[in-house]
């Protein structure tokens, strides 16, 4: 044997001693947990044990009255559904990153049929007290050899109180403090020798309840098991040039070279370096032979099952669960018997029966036998007579009586029938409920009954936080190519689409980011819990119709109007919630998607205007034409009066050099000849002549 095959055989040894240890820890509540699923679920299941026994060839009624309790549970949490948030870790109440991880947590949801996996779970949690589901990373496309995108899908897991079996040292209820976990799943004998090519060496499985049923599938168990292993890694951490800091593993260097090269054309320095120890996640698939498949490490670092709970305790060290139906299952044999064996007493003669002896019959005797199909007039019976032919007596010996009802088992019936509604919760209190109550009152009702159910929709809150803990966790691995798109949707479950790492300018810093990296996704995540008397939406009609005759604004009455109608629920409504959800749009109260936005755009550019808008602009045109005509006239006399202006004062100036032109002429006439013929202009004239 190689050193790997030493290796794994090591881990085969290891795990099966752990699973051992798991499995025995809660063996005894485990079963009760089976036990409880089949007494509700399977036609008589209820008669299963030492009691069947004891009324072995005698009828054998059921009136399951813990299936309706439990299926009314279940129904409600149905009606309203547990959604994920994420919310930034200073508390921020905007983050676009957080918004978009709770998009793409919901169209993972949607893609992998997510409900089948949280309606087993809770519906096993509610009957039997442990219910589970596991998050697990598959290709995108996988008809597509080339496509090596993965999504994350989240998947049931069945009868998960005999098959997942967590650390025993564990304590929290989520488990997330587990360092291991086993998953043993189902396989027929021809899909395991077909799939491996061996004889089937099955995983061990104590935990089993099949006494009623006549046959079972002939299979064996493989195991899935998880374990923590602590990671050492190196981590640097490089001081940008505007100041700020990021890190970066070795692994994730050496896999992508061009990180370095970017952070060193930035300028970027290494400061500081540092080996921490990160948690990863080994997944092993085994037989109870030996390890069939080591994936390695799989994305995320927390074990990607997902417990739930009915009822839990820890008491005297153990882990306790329990559903609805444990406490009731005593009074429901009781009824049970005591209906079984009302029947029997039903079932016989009611009518007194004429005792005779065979000679009294001799002869006639088919007409006795015959009486109750044909219905003779009158019936035929010999005398008896002694040995000396004397008639001793005449008619019937004695006469048969109906078996009476014990009074007891009457008070008994009644007893118990307020016993199981005691422990199941009575829904009596729904018949108070009148058509001309008031609302109030119906809420109070309702939230009575309402309690009733709580504890289990409120254990199964925190197993749907657990898995958005789990999903964030392998979306930050999974979720990291530059320019992937992907779909995501909404609140009000409409679909839009994103693209990861888009680059975006900030105008704040004046840098370009990256817009939707999950690799910078750390968040804590909150879960959004609906009043259980009634739907998401149905609640919100109700309080908008509530809120409708105190808006005195005739638009907030018109928005309230509409929200009411787009939250309709109803056969039929999808196209006027649609309609009333474009109204919306257009009124600016509902944020669009990408695509209502380039249609809203498109409409405005194609929209034609209407008469008044028409006529509007055509004024608006006509004024802006007055506008620029005068404008111009006003330049135009502003341009005649500069030239006006410079014509006089040409003339001005023309006007006295002329003078002195007159004058030096008269001097000459009068023979009069200076030395220095020179005038000097006087300053007014000087300053005209320059001008």
């Amino acid at each position: 044997m190689t050193d790997k095959d030493n290796q794994l055989a090591h881990i085969h040894s290891l795990a099966k001693r752990q699973f051992d240890k798991a499995q025995c820890a809660v063996a005894n509540e485990r079963k009760q947990c089976l036990e409880d699923r089949r007494f509700y679920s399977i036609a008589g299941a209820q008669w299963e044990g030492k009691l069947g026994e004891q009324f072995e060839n005698k009828p054998k009624f059921e009136v399951n009255k813990i299936h309706l309790a439990v299926i009314r549970i279940i129904n409600e949490y149905r009606n309203n559904r547990i959604g994920v948030n994420f919310i930034s870790k200073d508390g921020s109440a905007s983050d676009d990153l957080a918004d978009t991880c709770a998009k793409l947590y919901r169209a993972d949801e949607q893609d992998s049929s997510a409900e089948e996996a949280y309606d087993n779970a809770f519906e096993e949690a509610v009957g039997g007290g442990f219910g589970a589901w596991r998050l697990r990373a598959t290709y995108e496309d996988e008809d597509d050899e080339e496509n090596e995108q993965q999504r994350i899908r989240i998947e049931p897991i069945f009868d998960a109180d005999s098959c997942v079996f967590f650390d025993p040292d564990s304590k929290r209820q989520d488990k997330a403090d587990a360092r291991y976990c086993f998953v043993l799943t189902a396989m027929t004998c021809d899909a395991y020798e077909e799939e491996y090519g061996e004889h089937p060496a099955s995983w061990n499985k104590d935990i089993t309840a099949s006494q009623f049923d006549w046959s079972t599938t002939d299979s064996v168990y493989v195991a899935e098991y998880y374990r923590v292993e602590k990671v050492k890694e190196k981590v640097f951490t490089y001081r940008l040039i505007d100041g700020s800091e990021e890190r970066h593993s070795k692994e994730k260097l050496d896999s992508d070279p061009s990180i370095l090269e970017e952070l060193e054309a930035t300028g970027a320095q290494e400061v500081r370096s540092r080996t921490i120890e990160r948690k990863r996640i080994r997944k092993i698939l085994m037989s109870g032979g030996r390890v069939l498949e080591d994936y390695g490490f799989i994305a995320g670092r927390h074990i990607p099952i997902v417990p739930v709970y009915g009822k839990r305790w820890y008491i005297d060290n153990m882990e306790r669960c329990m559903g609805h139906v444990r406490l009731c299952k005593d009074a429901q044999r009781l009824k049970n018997m005591q209906l079984s064996k009302l029947g029997e007493l039903s079932a016989m003669s009611s009518v007194e029966k004429p005792i005779l002896a065979p000679e009294q019959v001799a002869g006639v005797q088919h007409m006795w036998a015959q009486d109750n199909i044909e219905n003779f007039p009158y019936l035929l019976a010999h005398p008896l007579k002694d040995a000396m032919g004397n008639v001793v007596a005449q008619g019937p010996v004695a006469y048969t009586k109906p078996p009476n009802i014990p009074p007891a088992m009457g008070a008994l019936l009644q007893v118990t029938e307020q016993d199981l509604s005691d422990i199941l919760g009575n829904q009596d209190s729904g018949d108070e409920m009148q058509s001309n109550m008031s609302g109030v009152a119906v809420e109070l009702i309702q939230n009575r009954l309402d309690m009733q159910s709580f504890i289990y929709i409120s254990n199964f809150a925190k197993g749907v936080r657990r898995s958005g803990e789990i999903w964030l966790s392998m979306a930050s691995e999974l979720y990291v190519e530059d320019g992937r798109k992907m779909k995501v949707v909404g609140n009000q479950e409409e679909v839009d689409s994103i693209e990861l790492f888009k680059p975006i300018y900030n105008e704040a810093s004046g840098e370009v980011e990256r817009a939707n990296d999950l690799t910078k996704a750390r968040f804590d995540v909150a879960i959004d819990i609906g009043p259980t008397s009634s739907s998401k939406r149905s609640a919100t009609v109700r309080s908008l119709t509530n809120m409708l005759p105190l808006m005195g604004d005739p638009m907030d009455q018109q928005v309230l109007g509409s929200m009411i109608m787009m939250n309709m629920e109803g056969e039929g409504v999808n196209e006027v919630r649609e309609y009333y959800r474009k109204k919306l749009l257009r009124l600016g109260v509902v944020e669009p998607t990408k695509e209502e936005a380039q249609q809203l755009a498109q409409e405005a550019q194609n929209q034609q205007p209407d008469a008044n808008t028409l006529y509007l602009q055509s004024e608006a045109e006509k004024n802006k034409s007055l506008a620029i005509k005068a404008q111009a006239d006003t330049e135009l006399a502003i341009a005649r009066a500069e030239e006006t202006k410079a014509k006089a004062i040409d003339l001005m100036t023309r006007l006295d050099m002329d003078e002195r032109q007159a004058v030096l002429e008269a001097i000459g006439q009068l023979g009069t000849q200076p030395q220095q013929a020179t005038v000097q202009p006087t300053q007014n004239e000087e300053m005209q002549y320059v001008n």
